[in-house]
């Protein structure tokens, strides 16, 4: 079997428990974590997990974030700072930077409050690696904790070890309350 196939059956495996409703936001969130190597075998997998989600009995929505920061750099006032970004990308400096996290936090936001998505709805979130760089999830998931009523996924491709993420395994890690799923054959953690 395949990780990513491992991944798809653990992720199914907790799917398929009963939400306990009266859990926080951070405790809501479920970090689906597979090595970086495998980012676009798990992009082209992605409709396993979405199948997986319906066999459950839950709905599913995915949000790409992969083109979050060129559509933000696209986006007047923002755009006037593209030109500069190419010609120098440590130009960017702190403001338009936390610009961009608020654009990202926002656009989780909207597709967890969309009128489709309820509190047996899985929302999930692709693409997290292209944020690198730029902002980090750990800074994101806090400020959209109180906007998840069902579950949130996130594909992180990264680490999970003694409690800790890290993105693309290149960062210090950070504690979170999220629900680790990864690809191990070993026990899953509620």
């Amino acid at each position: 079997m395949s990780k990513i196939d491992l991944l798809k059956k653990n992720y199914q495996r907790i799917c398929s428990l009963p939400w306990d409703r009266n859990v926080s936001g951070a405790q809501r969130v479920w970090l689906a974590v597979y090595e970086k190597e495998d980012e676009r075998r798990l992009r082209l997998r992605l409709g396993l997990f979405e199948e997986a989600t319906i066999q459950s009995g839950h709905k599913w929505k995915l949000l790409d974030l992969t083109d979050a920061f060129p559509a933000w750099l696209c986006t007047p006032p923002y755009s006037d700072y593209s030109e500069s970004y190419f010609e120098s990308p440590s130009r960017l400096g702190s403001a338009p930077l936390a610009a961009f996290k608020k654009s990202v936090a926002l656009s989780i936001s909207e597709a967890l409050k969309a009128s489709e998505v309820d509190d047996n709805s899985v929302v999930a979130l692709a693409g997290v690696a292209s944020l690198f760089g730029f902002l980090r999830i750990s800074e994101i998931l806090p400020m959209i904790e109180s906007d998840i009523r069902g579950r949130l996924l996130v594909f992180f491709p990264g680490v999970y070890e003694q409690d800790n993420y890290r993105l693309l395994d290149a960062r210090d890690g950070w504690n979170y309350h999220a629900v680790p799923i990864t690809a191990s054959e070993g026990e899953i953690r509620r």
